[in-house]
């Protein structure tokens, strides 16, 4: 791949520690897909601003007050310069719009930036797993229906164990379930015929990666960040 030079990039603006691990996982894609785009030493301005996720998980406003801390989050990196601001996890995603509207800057949305790496690809069946708000919830499915692509949840039991295990080990780097969540994989692709698997939450490419199966795995990290470098750099 040839690098080039990039006189001017936008600066990026990241609400992260929605969660902190997944955030550390960000800015490795962020380091990996700067040196594999520019010369060396090149990177675009990146801000960080990561909220306590504690507040946030367990505000006692529920979406309300979420929105409100995602809200405060992005006003404060637009006025530390951010030129594009981006959410870091899929869920909040939810409110998406109503952070946008606050600010005065563009957002770049995880799911657009998925729905046109899954048009690139030419996969239209998929499996999506996440947290329990994201697989069940409507903002998320049928933003990828209206787009043209077939969407299948696993089981309630099977939402249930997922949302867990997201929550209650891979936020804390506990990797132990991996093969639990392999074989929800595999058994989809061999009884649901679905073409590929959508990493719909952050904490999940920590332990899932291309060609552990047999299907295409949409790591929405790497795809987020990927579209964050490439509005960055226009």
């Amino acid at each position: 791949m040839r690098l080039f030079k990039v006189r001017f990039m936008k600066k990026i603006g990241l609400i992260g520690g929605t969660s902190p691990e997944a955030t550390c996982y960000y800015y490795k894609k962020y380091l990996e897909i700067s040196r594999e785009k520019f010369e060396p030493y090149i990177f675009p301005e990146l801000i960080i601003y990561s909220i306590n996720f504690k507040e946030f998980i367990h505000n006692p406003r529920g979406w309300e007050g979420r929105k409100e801390i995602l809200i405060n989050a992005a006003k404060a990196l637009e006025r530390a310069g951010a030129e594009i601001i981006s959410l870091s996890a899929n869920t909040p995603h939810i409110v998406f719009p109503d952070v946008q509207e606050a600010v005065n800057v563009p957002m770049v949305s995880i799911i657009d930036a998925l729905i046109e790496e899954m048009n690139r690809k030419g996969v239209k069946r998929v499996l999506l797993l996440g947290t329990k708000t994201t697989m069940r919830a409507e903002f998320y499915k049928n933003a990828l229906r209206e787009a043209g692509f077939d969407v299948l949840t696993p089981s309630e039991n099977e939402m249930d164990e997922l949302h867990r295990i997201i929550t209650e080990e891979l936020m804390f780097e506990n990797f132990k379930s991996r093969e639990w969540v392999l074989d929800l994989i595999n058994r989809y692709a061999g009884s649901a015929g679905i073409e590929g698997v959508i990493l719909g939450c952050t904490e999940l490419p920590l332990i899932i990666k291309q060609g552990d199966v047999s299907i295409e795995v949409f790591d929405t990290v790497e795809i987020h960040m990927r579209k964050l470098i490439e509005v960055a750099s226009e």
